[in-house]
């Protein structure tokens, strides 16, 4: 069993780099040109990704933001970076599949959040104040 999974995580690089050679000769795109971009995108948005997933860590722990979501959504999109600089162009659609997937859409996570801060269980109450005695 180690033997056939050891198998397929190393032919995975080989049939994927095969595959980005047929299908540059298909469209007529250079393969240097296709490795090149696709592993400069990956870099621009792994550059990204840590500034943003700073900011979403903070807006959580302020309790702006649900902390899964945050950790999901940054995940997803580190994932997919490293796989666009992986070179191959199965590599690639599956990046691409991981960064058009609608996963933050809807509130299912949308009660959690991970601590106290602005805006989490305070209330103002409007009115005026008159001692009696």
């Amino acid at each position: 069993m180690r033997l056939i999974v050891l198998l397929i995580v190393l032919s995975f690089p080989v049939l994927d780099v095969l595959a980005t050679m047929r299908f540059a000769q298909w469209t007529g795109i250079p393969t240097l040109a296709w490795l090149v971009a696709s592993a400069v995108a990956g870099a621009l948005l792994l550059r990204n990704e840590r500034r943003i997933f700073r900011t979403k860590t903070l807006a959580a722990l302020r309790g702006d933001q649900p902390l899964l979501r945050g950790l999901l959504d940054s995940g997803r999109r580190i994932l997919a970076a490293l796989l666009l600089i992986l070179p191959g162009v199965i590599s690639d659609v599956i990046a691409l599949l991981l960064l058009l997937l609608p996963f933050n859409l809807g509130a299912p996570f949308a009660t959690q959040s991970a601590g106290i801060g602005r805006g989490f269980g305070r209330e103002t109450i409007e009115g005026d104040y008159r001692r009696t005695e």
